[in-house]
């Protein structure tokens, strides 16, 4: 038996790192049918960072779904499951008992929790306890069976969580008794996708994103704004040999541009500056043309047409049905049961 499931914090609409870095990876493990597929509309942990405006987490879980949908997610098949968090109750009694197991010294050692705590000035405990939570969402449709597959689709940024998900895993067993699968990671091609800015990670806390729901016309200001090489702009521009790994709009191009042979040639040309930035800025306003215009045509039939609520529920029944078993077994084996 094989099952993945994966997710995404419901704090609003996605962008084209979330498209590179995981929804890619998430359609085509669908597309196989090999998979029971659990896409997690995490709106707990949304309010790990967000608890002060859950009016907002409210309306992302419907953008989230939008967005899912209009890049190819199809909970019409049987395999397909798109689950609320907050709604899957026996998930926050697994999220307790394996705060338990887990030590407070690795769950401080987690590298997003320690580079997120630097900016937070006064973060709750929720958000500290998130490392944890997330071993509960990934166990919680655990198919507790010899051989069986629980796969985990990520950006490399994820890793440590799935490294402290095992570990916690496989103390649990050692401890109590064999129940729970080791989950796996599986990273995309396309691990995460700079900003337009040039940072390191686009973020819309950082408003260096492009939206899956951005008109074209946003997204080509985008792109104008991208910078180009340093060096370029400093000794004269296009007459300047480039380095590709500096300019924001080739990096673009790796990621987004299905002909390889032309980023190659975009490159090539850049490294012996014969090749303008404007030119290879045209060229992406074109690729991202082709890109968003299908996605944003889907998500406009899909806000017609779309039962969210019928969608939402019963993904979240499937993840129920499978949880509960699992928070049963976890009770068993931890005798937390009524005396005999």
């Amino acid at each position: 038996m094989k099952v993945v499931l994966t997710g995404m914090r419901t704090t609003g609409k996605l962008h084209l790192g979330h498209k590179v870095g995981a929804l890619d990876q998430w359609v085509q493990a669908q597309n196989t049918g090999e998979y029971e597929c659990y896409f997690l509309l995490a709106d707990n942990q949304a309010l790990t960072t967000h608890a002060d405006n859950p009016a907002l987490l409210q309306q992302s879980v419907r953008d989230v779904v939008l967005d899912w949908l209009s890049v190819g997610l199809d909970p019409s098949l049987p395999h397909v499951h798109f689950v609320q968090q907050s709604q899957v109750y026996e998930r926050h009694e697994l999220s307790i008992l394996f705060g338990m197991v887990a030590k407070y010294a690795e769950v401080m050692r987690d590298p997003t929790l320690k580079t997120e705590l630097e900016r937070q000035e006064d973060a709750s405990i929720g958000f500290m306890y998130y490392p944890v939570d997330q071993i509960a969402d990934i166990q919680m449709v655990d198919p507790m069976v010899p051989g069986a597959k629980l796969l985990v689709p990520v950006g490399k940024d994820q890793l440590p969580h799935l490294e402290l998900a095992r570990e916690v895993v496989r103390r649990f067993n050692f401890m109590y008794g064999q129940v729970f699968t080791e989950c796996e990671g599986l990273v995309g091609k396309v691990g995460t996708l700079v900003g337009t800015d040039g940072d390191a990670k686009m973020s819309k806390s950082m408003g260096n994103t492009i939206n899956l729901s951005d008109s074209l016309e946003d997204a080509f200001r985008a792109i104008d704004k991208m910078p180009i090489d340093p060096a370029r702009a400093v000794r004269g521009g296009n007459k300047v040999p480039g380095d590709p790994d500096k300019a924001v709009a080739i990096i673009y191009h790796r990621a987004l541009n299905p002909n390889e042979d032309e980023v190659a040639e975009i490159e090539r040309l850049y490294r012996l500056a014969q090749i303008g930035d404007s030119e290879i800025k045209a060229r992406l306003k074109e690729v991202m043309r082709d890109l968003l215009t299908p996605i944003q045509e889907r998500r406009a039939h899909f806000m017609q047409t779309a039962n969210i609520h019928d969608i939402v529920y019963e993904g979240t029944q499937a993840a129920r049905r499978a949880c509960i078993p699992v928070v049963e077994a976890m009770r068993e084996h931890m005798h937390l049961t009524f005396p005999s």
